[in-house]
């Protein structure tokens, strides 16, 4: 358990330093940095949203195939 913890927090100390070396050493300028992030996370938000209620419309079948085999 330990190594998994020491693990990961070495991953997510990774990826924040990669993450602030490459916001620092970008070429664009903040204003366009914080709206491409926008952008991307409005997108992963609707992917996110699309693929809940699609598993949401999955389970529904699933549960109604299961009520008419009783």
């Amino acid at each position: 358990m330990n190594k998994l913890f020491s693990f990961l927090a070495g991953t997510i100390c990774g990826a924040l330093v990669g993450a602030v070396t490459a916001l620092l050493l970008t070429p664009a300028s903040g204003q366009q940095l914080r709206s491409g992030a926008e952008a991307r996370w409005n997108l992963a938000m609707q992917e996110a949203q699309r693929a809940m209620a699609e598993k949401q419309q999955e389970l529904d079948a699933q549960f109604e195939e299961m009520k008419k085999g009783k």
